[in-house]
């Protein structure tokens, strides 16, 4: 995982795309919790935030393609571990530590 980390963060450089997918996936969390609890129909909206948001981020802020196109399972676990880090207040540590590795690989 480690290695398609690498490439998710180059994916994910500028600090407005982190926002977004943020604002995406505590969207996501929260109509999923809702639906659970009061309305099944809000499932649909589920991914319509999650990946909505984080498209909008890729297309228009970071003007690249989003990595769910070609691995969606380990865009979505990079995701929740990025939500995770952003949410601890551990991102800019991650950045850090991450420096300006070039990818090699293009995923």
């Amino acid at each position: 995982m480690e290695e398609f980390w690498l490439f998710y963060m180059n994916q994910h450089s500028k600090p407005a795309t982190r926002r977004w997918h943020f604002a995406g996936t505590l969207s996501s969390i929260l109509c999923l919790m809702y639906s659970v609890l009061f309305n099944w129909w809000f499932l649909l909206f589920v991914p319509l935030f999650g990946y909505g948001l984080a498209w909008y981020s890729h297309f228009f802020v970071e003007g690249n393609v989003p990595a769910t196109f070609g691995h969606p399972i380990w865009s979505l676990l990079c995701d929740f571990k990025m939500f995770g880090l952003m949410i601890t207040g551990q991102m800019d540590r991650e950045i850090k530590r991450l420096g300006k590795r070039p990818v090699l690989q293009a995923y």
